[in-house]
């Protein structure tokens, strides 16, 4: 909405408590189903804009409307920086039709499939524009766009929406998971810094919000500890370190200081005092985990998986399986033109897709990379998991029970699939299958374990 500085103070009040209003409806309508949500620092906020749990990243920022934000920063690629400086947003109504040649060794200049439909990069992912006279608060500021409009930005850089999420509590259009390889300048997701002390930090694996410490190794919590008190003495100091407070540190939120001896102060978060492991040397290791009694820290822990789904061990580490044990993959893909979107999703070009896994052939396709069914009428009470309808000739989205149409499982509302090459339960002959590994165009095994080498399910 654009105020004209004619609006009068009774007027922007209204629009002020409107605006409120709609932000707590959105916050009532969803809400993950987790024991405990992360807690995070309470900056302030430009108004209209409200902080949302979400099922992956932990908390992040929302629009009036409840739907998620994102920024897209600078990213260095094999052949140069594609996404945004701070200050200077570049995402317009630009129509590109040809690949930068930013990402790969092809040649710049090749003419990029489905020109007919192809959207521009403000089409797929919204300018959160600022009201006239917006005002700077915290890290939020105005910057100006090309077209003479003003955007919001938040440390610096220019704030988007996706108009992949079309329900409050979604993050489809991008995460905040590390990526590996060649992958493409993607978008992330924004939302307020975790609360917590200086020694620790939180990161998103592929089973929540993972706590370390402030260098990167995990935290560790002990059954055989109490509450606010810590009973891991003589010989298991040998495998586990106390993460020890300053003499300086107090309580604050979920997270306490006890006193192990005379003037030696450790952390606990919700009453469990934390640790790291001696023995890890990986950042971010469940391994740890493996120990009896001992346990991974997290600020939160993602949904479960649908039930009909398992766990199996393979060559590659633990991965997520259908109900038969077969792999589960997700599909990668991002183009290589200078406004760098995807194209993973049923609703954008299934050129790439495939060209990789049929040479065009949608029959072939099908049989190299399955769709994995779902049920009718299933229920998830999550945002991460669902259903959709597929063509699985073209691809795209289909009516309900229209003929030939798919209904399979989704992940972040992408389908997954199980991979023809795979004959027994723990195969994983289909992960990195496709460009640059599968990270660019192609198929990562879904892991389940963040901690072993090359994994970027």
């Amino acid at each position: 909405m654009r105020l004209k500085t004619t609006v009068s103070f009774v007027a922007l009040a209204a629009v002020a408590c409107a605006t409120t209003a709609i932000a707590q409806q959105v916050k009532e309508r969803y809400k993950p189903p987790v024991a405990e949500l992360e807690d995070y620092q309470r900056d302030p906020m430009p108004a209209g804009i409200t902080v949302q749990h979400s099922d992956v990243d932990g908390p992040v920022f929302v629009d009036a409307r409840g739907h998620t934000l994102y920024t897209w920063p600078l990213d260095r690629l094999r052949n140069g920086d594609a996404g945004e400086q701070k200050g200077k947003p570049s995402c317009d109504d630009t129509k590109y039709t040809e690949n930068s040649g930013l990402m790969s060794p092809y040649p710049p200049g090749l003419v990029l499939p489905d020109l007919d439909t192809r959207p521009t990069c403000l089409q797929v992912w919204p300018a959160l524009y600022a009201p006239e006279g917006a005002k700077e608060i915290g890290k939020w500021t105005v910057v100006d766009r090309p077209d003479g409009k003003k955007q919001w930005a938040y440390d610096g850089f220019a704030v988007y929406t996706s108009v992949l999420d079309t329900k409050p509590g979604t993050v489809n259009g991008a995460t905040g998971r590390e990526q590996r390889g060649d992958a493409p300048a993607l978008r992330k997701p924004i939302g307020p810094p975790p609360n917590h002390p200086p020694a620790f930090a939180v990161k998103t694996v592929a089973t929540g919000r993972l706590l370390t410490n402030h260098i990167g190794f995990s935290a560790y919590v002990w059954d055989g500890d109490a509450a606010n008190k810590s009973n891991c003495v003589g010989n298991c100091l040998n495998e586990w370190s106390p993460i020890l407070a300053s003499q300086s540190a107090q309580p604050q939120g979920e997270w306490g200081v006890i006193e192990r001896s005379p003037g030696v102060k450790q952390w606990t978060y919700r009453t469990k005092p934390v640790y790291t492991r001696v023995q890890d040397r990986r950042f971010r290791s469940l391994e740890g985990g493996d120990v009896a009694g001992w346990h991974n820290v997290y600020t939160q822990k993602w949904p479960n998986p649908p039930q009909d789904f398992t766990v199996q061990d393979s060559r590659i580490g633990q991965v997520l399986a259908d109900k038969s044990g077969m792999t589960l993959y997700v599909y990668q893909c991002g183009d290589d033109a200078l406004d760098q979107l995807s194209c993973d999703h049923p609703t954008t070009t299934q050129a790439y897709r495939l060209a990789i896994c049929g040479n065009g052939d949608p029959a072939l396709c099908n049989k190299t990379f399955a769709y994995v069914p779902a049920p009718r009428g299933v229920k998830v009470n999550n945002m991460i998991w669902g259903t959709s309808w597929i063509d699985p000739q073209t691809g795209h989205l289909a009516k309900p029970d229209a003929p030939g149409a798919l209904h399979v499982w989704t992940f972040r509302d992408r389908p997954v699939y199980t991979h023809g090459g795979d004959k027994k339960p723990g195969d994983a002959n289909g992960d990195a299958w496709g460009e640059f590994n599968g990270y660019r165009n192609g198929w990562k095994a879904f892991w389940i374990r963040d901690d072993f080498l090359s994994n970027a399910g």
